[in-house]
């Protein structure tokens, strides 16, 4: 089962109200793309889960070592420039800009956009909707994406102003000057 998508035009739900539906709706995962039509996203199995929390582990504790920033995990939703409203399944934001947004801000969804993301796919994923976004974070202003296939066993780097780069599992993929010293072996990523 793919995403659903709901053309929400003449609904005009306002960045308060998109938030309010979210947090009445808790059960149901909802993004919203730059045109605002409302995203139900499917959860995600236990594999991907557990592939998701081994990573957000792994990136929270470069980040304890670091302090260079701020990680966050899937329930984490940002408002991007162009007013989608996405959550990454791991993302990191570099300190002085999380710090300059208000505590009012960071209680809805952000109005910043990460400088890291990592977006897992899943099994209920649609592959063209996964590199929209990715396409959407990366004119947004993030620094470094990673679009992370376990079925394909690659992995899409995206850097802004740069060709998407395809890595096969048998890589290591660096946070280069993004995120100093972080690095992730993608086969790590393989349940056995």
């Amino acid at each position: 089962m793919e995403e659903i998508i709901i053309q929400t035009k003449n609904a005009n739900l306002t960045d308060d109200q998109f938030f309010q539906l979210c947090a009445e709706n808790k059960m149901i995962r909802f993004e919203r793309d730059k045109h605002r039509n409302i995203i139900i996203m499917a959860p995600t199995g236990s594999m991907g889960g557990n592939r998701n929390m081994r990573i957000a582990v792994k990136l929270g504790m470069w980040n304890e070592q670091n302090k260079l920033g701020y990680c966050f995990d899937s329930n984490s939703g940002f408002t991007l420039p162009d007013h989608s409203v996405f959550a990454p399944d791991a993302s990191w934001i570099v300190k002085e800009r999380w710090e300059a947004i208000t505590d009012e801000e960071k209680e809805k969804f952000a109005p910043i956009c990460p400088d890291f993301v990592i977006e897992i796919r899943s099994k209920s994923d649609s592959i063209n909707l996964l590199k929209s976004k990715m396409d959407d974070w990366m004119s947004n202003g993030c620094r470094l994406a990673w679009m992370i296939d376990p079925f394909a066993r690659t992995t899409v780097v995206y850097r802004p102003n740069a060709e998407p780069v395809l890595h096969p599992f048998t890589d290591i993929l660096s946070g280069g000057n993004v995120l100093p010293g972080f690095e992730l072996r993608l086969e790590d990523l393989l349940i056995k």
